[in-house]
Formats: C-alpha cells, sequence, structure tokens
C-alpha cells in the first residue's frame, strides 16, 4: 500500500495539538513552537489535498486572522490568554470557513465541562480541607486542552474520509 502523503499533514497537526493540549495542562503555556509549526504544516495539508483552491485558502486565513484580531481584543481585556488565542487562530486555520463555527461550539462546549469538573474538584479539596474557597474564584483553566480536542473533533473526520 503506498504512503498517502496527504496524512502527513494531518498526523503532524493531531500530533501538535496533542502536545498543545499536554502542554496547557502541565505548565498553563502553549509553546510559539507548537503554534508555528501548525502554521507551517497548513500549506503541506492544502498541496496535499485534492479539493485545493485558492479561494478556500484565502477564505480560512481571513476566518483565522478575524479570529485572531477578536482574540487580541479578548486578551487585552485579560479575558483569554494569550497562548489560546494563538493556538484558536492556527486551529481555525485548519478547520476553515465551513467549519470554523462548529470549532467554536464544540470548543465552547469542551472548555465548559472542563471548567466544571475543575471547578467541582477544587471545591471538593475545598471542603476536604475546611479551606476557604477564595482560591476557587481564580482557578486557571487550561483552555488550550478544549481548543486542541475540538480542533481535533472538527477538523479530522472531514480529512479522513
Amino acid at each position: 500500500m503506498p504512503l498517502a502523503f496527504d496524512l502527513l499533514p494531518i498526523a503532524g497537526f493531531t500530533g501538535l495539538m496533542a502536545a498543545a493540549a499536554v502542554e496547557d495542562i502541565r505548565r498553563l503555556v502553549i509553546p510559539n513552537a507548537v503554534v508555528a509549526g501548525l502554521c507551517v504544516l497548513w500549506p503541506l495539508h492544502l498541496a496535499a489535498t485534492a479539493s485545493f483552491t485558492i479561494a478556500g485558502g484565502l477564505g480560512a486565513a481571513g476566518c483565522a486572522a478575524a479570529v485572531f484580531l477578536v482574540g487580541a481584543l479578548l486578551f487585552s481585556r485579560g479575558l483569554i490568554g494569550g497562548g489560546d488565542v494563538k493556538l484558536l487562530a492556527a486551529a481555525t486555520l485548519w478547520a476553515g470557513p465551513a467549519s470554523t463555527p462548529a470549532l467554536l461550539v464544540v470548543m465552547g462546549v469542551l472548555g465548559g465541562l472542563l471548567t466544571l469538573v475543575l471547578l467541582f474538584s477544587a471545591r471538593l479539596r475545598a471542603a476536604i480541607s475546611w479551606a476557604r474557597t477564595a482560591a476557587v474564584s481564580s482557578l486557571p483553566v487550561p483552555y488550550g486542552a478544549a481548543i486542541a480536542a475540538a480542533a481535533v473533533i472538527v477538523t479530522l473526520p472531514p480529512n479522513l474520509s
């Protein structure tokens, strides 16, 4: 069976998204090298795709730019991390215009679930240790994990069929 070159960028995408999720969970940091790798692999993915069009590529880049600008505004207000903004923009690049709404919805649902799990476990720990719940109000959430999972969920199925 010959090697399917169109699967190589997809494998890289999946691996880099997994690395982003793991690093965000471990250190609350999404390395710039991971985001750069996603951006470098994207044109290779487009070139390997049989249905590639320049309009489709420009549309994906436009969506990613719009998501980045909105994310930068949220970052400037202290509402989202800078690594999350960059990772979401890169994920949008891969999702393209047609799948960007699905990416945002799945990311919101997964991020909400992640936040609830972390909040519940923090409250449980506080209740067990009889500590005040003030620390729960500043609970850090590794939202990059939700972004990465949503990107894989939305991007892989169309590319593997």
